[in-house]
């Protein structure tokens, strides 16, 4: 089966950088995987992609060595399956809070003895290998968001939960729980020590940790305090910044007049 390169940076101690698609484009999924990224995350919870196109967009990023993953819409045995027959080689589940939500999440990706996970890799046999069903549940990544007030609570007994490899830190829903305004990228010191909070419970417990972020700098930040990955922002959004750059540069350079012009 193929490695996934993802459990192998992180095993020799280097944070990674994850892409972030929400726009329903298996060539906008290409352009990000073909940038450099570690991995590029199809978001099927707030992006606009069902799981048609989802398949198109794995089919895309399979085109180079970034590792593809999802964000499914929920804690749904079905799409979990499906999303990891159809080739990712992780899944990112929203809204954990409970060591129950976290084993219901575990079964449904794992094959047995350690889940439930019916058998039927239709895709991911064409992208992990004919012998995918043997190592599926050493190479797939199944992460959990603590992104609540009530998943912090918990966030030492998940990720004491077998066959989790680690959690994913929503920052915008974990600041409304804790009843501060949310955004990426947060200052408020009570965010921040939940984070942390997170992040311990996951190396305590030997389990990997990202978290999403707005700029660079303070992904930066989070990989140097412990994270193995982040995230920055997403396709939308950053494409929404560098079009907002170009016009900005464009209404505010001084004109030239036809005497500038080199056609």
């Amino acid at each position: 089966m193929r490695k996934n390169r993802l459990r192998e940076l992180w095993a020799q101690g280097k944070g990674t950088a994850n892409a972030w698609c929400s726009t329903p484009s298996s060539f906008t999924a290409e352009l990000m995987a073909h940038q450099g990224w570690e991995s590029v995350t199809i978001d099927c919870q707030h992006g606009l992609i069902d799981y048609q196109t989802a398949v198109t967009m794995l089919q895309a990023i399979s085109t180079t060595d970034t590792v593809p993953m999802v964000r499914v819409p929920w804690r749904e045995p079905g799409i979990l399956m499906k999303m990891l027959d159809a080739g990712s080689y992780g899944v990112i589940c929203p809204m954990v809070n409970t060591v129950g939500e976290a084993k219901e999440l575990v079964e449904a990706c794992s094959y047995p003895p350690l889940g439930q996970r019916s058998f039927g890799p239709i895709r991911a046999t064409v992208y992990g290998g004919a012998d995918y069903h043997q190592h599926a549940n050493d190479e797939i990544l199944v992460i959990a968001m603590i992104e609540t007030k009530t998943a912090l609570a918990n966030v030492d007994e998940i990720m004491a939960v077998e066959g989790l490899d680690g959690l994913y830190v929503g920052p915008a829903d974990l600041a409304i729980s804790l009843g501060v305004t949310p955004g990426f990228d947060p200052t408020d010191r009570t965010v921040l020590d939940a984070i942390a909070k997170i992040l311990a419970a996951a190396k305590k417990h030997g389990k990997f940790a990202g978290i999403h972020c707005g700029y660079p700098a303070f992904g930066k930040r989070m990989i140097e305090d412990g994270f193995d990955f982040v995230t920055l922002m997403n396709d939308t959004r950053i494409m929404n910044l560098k079009a907002q750059e170009f016009l900005e540069e464009f209404r505010s350079a001084p004109s030239g007049g036809p005497q500038s012009s080199t056609y």
